[in-house]
C-alpha cells in the first residue's frame, strides 16, 4: 500500500529511481503498464482512436511502453514524436501527453511549445504522464506553456508542482502509483486529517466554556472593522470558549455575532489565552505598540495581515518573534511573504516551498504561505502542501477567517503545527463543500466559509 500523501522533489525522485535501477520488472515497464491501465479506464468501453505524443526522454519511453500494451489489448493507437511529427487530424477519444517529465527546468519554446498548444486546442481528454508537460514538478510553475490535462498519473510519489501554484489548473485529477517501491521517509507531505487526527475529539458532556480557551483578536482599525469581526466570528464558531475582539475602531456590539465581546485592544491582552493579531490592524503607531505588546505576551500567537507588514518594516519585532518561548504562527499571502523576506512576490511564487521554509526559519514559527496549494512549514525544515480549496477563497476576508480558525484551535490547546495543518485543510475543505452544494466559487464570501467549516470540524470530530 503506497503512502499517497508522500511528496518528493525531483532530486529525491531521481535518488529513488537510482536505488531501483535494476528492479524487475524495470521501472519504465511498470510505469507504462500503469499508464495503459489508466488510459483504458478513461476510454471506458472504447478502443480508441488514441493518440500518444512522445518526447525523447524517459517520459516518452513510458508512453511507448503504454502504446505497446494498449496495442496488444486491441486499442487503435497512434504515436507521434513531438519534436518531428505533426499531430494528425482524427476524432481522438484520448490523448496521452508523454513529452516532458519531471526533469524539465527551462521554458518550453519553438516546436515543442507548438505541440503543446495543439494538444490543448484538441479539446479532448488528456492523460499526462508524471506531470503535464511544461509544468515544473518542483514548484508548479508553467515553464512557457503547459498541457492542460484531464488526469495526471504520477509515479513513485507525489510532486509539489502537482498541488501548488499553477499545478491544480493543469493536472486535472491526480493519481499516484508508487510502482510497488518502498520510498522511505518522504521529504514533504500532502495535508490530510491523519496529520492532526489525534486532536479531533468529541466534547465531553461535563464541560464548560473555560475548557476551550479565550481567543483575543486585535485589529479593526477605522474602516477595517470587518476583518477583525470575521476573525472573531470564525474563532467563536470553530470552538473557542470565549472571544474578545480588541478593536481600534470603537464598536458597541457585533449585531451579527453578539456573543463576541468587543473590548479596548489593550485590555484583550490580559483576557486571552491565545492571540490573533493583524486583521484590519493598520500600520499606525498605536498598531505597532499593540503588536509589540502581543509579541511580548506569553501566549500562543497568530500573526496575519498588517501584523506581518509591521514585522517587515520593524526588524526588531521580527527578531522578538523569533525568540519567543511560546508558539507563533505566521500566515502571509505571497505579497506579505515577499515583504517579510525582502524579495518580490514573483520570487516567492517561483519556489513556494523554499519561501515558506525560510519564513519559518527566520521567525522561529510555523509558517503558512497562503495561495493555491498553501504551504505549511516548520523551523525544523518540515513542509506540507494543502490540496483542499478552490477559487472561491480568492475573496476579501477569507484570510481573516483562516486566522480565526487557527486561533480557535490554539485556544483549545492544539499544538501549533497541528493547529495550522488542520485550519488550512479545514478552511479549504469548507470552500469545497460549499461549491459542491452549488454555492460558488464565483461570489463565495468569507462569511459563508465559517459555518461550513464548523459543520466539517464537528463531522470530523465524530468520525475520529
Amino acid at each position: 500500500m503506497i503512502d499517497s500523501t508522500a511528496i518528493f522533489r525531483t532530486a529525491g525522485i531521481r535518488a529513488i529511481e537510482a536505488r531501483f535501477a535494476d528492479a524487475t520488472p524495470p521501472l519504465m515497464e511498470r510505469a507504462g503498464a500503469s499508464v495503459a491501465a489508466s488510459a483504458r479506464e478513461m476510454l471506458g468501453n472504447a478502443n480508441g482512436p488514441l493518440l500518444i505524443v512522445a518526447g525523447p526522454g524517459n517520459n516518452g519511453g513510458d508512453g511507448l511502453v503504454a502504446a505497446r500494451i494498449l496495442t496488444e489489448q486491441g486499442c487503435d493507437v497512434t504515436v507521434v514524436q513531438a519534436a518531428s511529427e505533426d499531430i494528425p487530424e482524427r476524432d481522438w477519444r484520448l490523448v496521452i501527453d508523454a513529452i516532458f517529465g519531471i526533469g524539465l527546468t527551462r521554458p518550453v519554446a519553438g516546436r515543442l511549445a507548438e505541440v503543446i498548444a495543439q494538444i490543448n486546442a484538441l479539446s479532448r481528454p488528456v492523460l499526462a504522464i508524471d506531470v503535464p508537460s511544461g509544468l515544473c514538478a518542483d514548484t508548479g510553475r508553467v515553464l512557457g506553456s503547459a498541457v492542460h490535462a484531464t488526469r495526471t498519473i504520477s509515479f513513485i510519489a507525489g510532486k509539489p508542482g502537482l498541488y501548488t501554484l499553477d499545478g491544480p489548473d493543469h493536472c486535472g485529477e491526480v493519481a499516484i502509483d508508487g510502482l510497488g517501491l518502498d520510498v522511505g521517509t518522504a521529504e514533504g507531505q500532502l495535508i490530510s486529517s491523519a496529520l492532526f487526527g489525534d486532536w479531533l475529539r468529541p466534547r465531553r458532556h461535563n464541560a464548560h466554556k473555560g475548557d476551550y480557551g479565550s481567543v483575543g483578536v486585535i485589529g479593526g482599525a477605522p474602516g477595517m472593522a470587518g476583518a477583525a469581526l470575521l476573525a472573531g466570528r470564525a474563532a467563536l464558531q470553530l470552538g473557542a470558549g470565549r472571544v474578545y475582539v480588541g478593536m481600534l475602531e470603537r464598536l458597541a456590539v457585533d449585531p451579527q455575532q453578539p456573543e463576541l465581546m468587543l473590548r479596548n485592544a489593550n485590555d484583550v491582552l490580559s483576557l486571552a489565552t491565545a492571540l490573533a493579531v493583524g486583521p484590519g490592524l493598520g500600520r499606525s503607531i498605536a498598531a505597532a505598540e499593540l503588536l509589540r505588546r502581543a509579541i511580548d505576551a506569553p501566549l500562543p500567537l497568530v500573526l496575519d495581515a498588517d501584523a506581518l507588514n509591521l514585522l517587515a518594516v520593524h526588524p526588531v519585532f521580527a527578531r522578538k518573534v523569533s525568540r519567543r518561548d511560546t508558539p507563533s504562527i505566521v500566515t502571509p499571502h505571497p505579497a506579505e511573504a515577499a515583504r517579510l523576506l525582502g524579495t518580490t512576490t514573483e520570487a516567492v511564487q517561483a519556489d513556494r516551498i523554499a519561501a515558506a521554509l525560510e519564513l519559518a526559519r527566520r521567525h522561529g514559527a510555523v509558517a503558512v504561505l497562503k495561495g493555491c496549494g498553501s504551504i505549511v512549514a516548520t523551523p525544523q525544515g518540515k513542509w506540507f502542501v494543502n490540496s483542499t480549496g478552490n477559487a472561491g477563497l480568492a475573496s476579501a476576508g477569507s484570510g481573516d477567517v483562516l486566522t480565526g480558525i487557527v486561533a480557535a484551535l490554539l485556544a483549545q490547546h492544539w499544538p501549533p503545527l497541528e493547529a495550522a495543518l488542520a485550519a488550512v485543510h479545514l478552511h479549504g475543505a469548507a470552500a469545497d463543500a460549499l461549491v459542491a452544494a452549488g454555492i460558488g466559487p464565483i461570489g463565495l464570501s468569507a462569511t459563508e466559509i465559517i459555518p461550513a467549516a464548523r459543520a466539517l470540524l464537528n463531522r470530523w470530530a465524530v468520525d475520529a
